[in-house]
């Protein structure tokens, strides 16, 4: 089976080479074979790394600047962001078929995803993104201090000489700033392009020197998944832990908190009798799926990080694009969804 479009024998018109789809057994006869995806729940926790790192000054912040709860040790600990959940779907191996080729049959196009789910016939899918990407938080770049400072302050004799040549110069930038924003500078910017130039620049200087005493703390977003298959009336499914202290964990790990899964149906279709799918099996054409819905809840220490609606094929049923629509004198063009395997759109030129 080749990947991307296919040309194949897909339909004719008449009876006698009309499309021929059926369930997919090895050794079958030759064809196109293509799967139909059922639907996994992509659980993606996102959290935040939060790392503290104190200043070569640390212990005289409290004197030369009055900041006070400024600690000496560096510390790591996990901020639990956010949770999102996204409807995937992944072959079902349950729902292959296989489209024969046949001899006296109008020349078609099938196209694929690089896993056997159908995605159009006669025409290309768009190629577009199925989700949008996470917007996440970098650690800063945080610079380097004693490229500010001066000569005195690099010369001194100790630590307790430098942390209070480095808290004079602090004042002197903020002194410098009030000046230049009162219109009181010896040298004021021509414009305010270079007002904002200046200013900018001093505010670096003295977030860096300050940062000798305080310390500065890096946030970096990580994204954690688990995959879930859903069922109707799942209820508390532990999918992850987390723990302030160790982020997250594996299920089964008992030192962090649950993260606890729920998904109900909320408009499952009604399932066929004996006798119509037996008869439905009978009736040539494209095979698609008819998706059902599902509400899918997150929820962390009794707080809802997620709830919401979502496709889930396995609610859902099969449906089949009867051959009438493909003949010499129709070209109709489907196009499915490769995460639900239904129908998006069809056009007829």
């Amino acid at each position: 089976m080749k990947k991307g479009l296919i040309a194949l024998g897909l339909l004719a018109c008449t009876a006698a080479s009309a499309q021929d789809v059926s369930a997919y057994t090895p050794a079958s006869d030759e064809g196109i074979v293509y799967f139909l995806p059922k639907t996994v729940l992509q659980v993606n926790l996102i959290a935040t790394k939060v790392t503290y790192q104190p200043g070569d000054l640390c212990q005289y912040a409290n004197r030369y600047l009055r900041l006070s709860n400024v600690t000496s040790q560096p510390e790591t600990h996990w901020e639990l962001k956010t949770i999102d959940v996204r409807s995937v779907g992944i072959p079902d191996s349950t729902k292959a078929y296989i489209i024969k080729l046949k001899d006296k049959s109008v020349a078609s196009n099938v196209e694929l995803t690089e896993n056997g789910i159908i995605k159009a016939i006669n025409t290309t899918s768009p190629q577009e993104p199925v989700f949008a990407e996470y917007v996440l938080e970098k650690p800063q770049v945080h610079e380097n201090a004693r490229k500010y400072m001066t000569e005195e302050i690099l010369m001194a004799g100790s630590t307790a000489k430098m942390a209070e040549l480095t808290a004079r110069e602090i004042y002197n930038i903020r002194e410098s700033k009030n000046l230049i924003l009162r219109g009181q500078a010896d040298n004021m910017p021509k414009d305010g392009a270079s007002l904002k130039l200046i200013i900018d620049n001093l505010d670096k200087q003295e977030k860096a020197m300050t940062e000798m005493f305080s310390g500065y703390k890096n946030r970096e977003d990580k994204v954690f998944t688990a995959w879930v298959i859903p069922e109707n009336n799942l209820k508390d499914r532990i999918v992850l832990r987390f723990s302030n202290l160790l982020g997250v964990l594996p299920a089964e790990d008992l030192a962090g908190e649950p993260i606890y899964l729920s998904v109900n149906s909320t408009n499952a279709l009604p399932t066929l009798l004996p006798e119509e799918e037996k008869k439905k099996k009978k009736i040539e054409g494209a095979i698609y799926n008819i998706p059902g819905k599902g509400n899918v809840t997150v929820s962390y220490k009794g707080k809802e990080y997620f709830k919401q609606e979502l496709p889930i094929t396995q609610f859902g049923n099969t449906e089949v694009l009867v051959d009438g629509l493909f003949n010499k004198k129709i070209n109709t063009k489907v196009i499915f969804s490769p995460q639900t395997g239904a129908i998006v759109k069809i056009d007829k030129d």
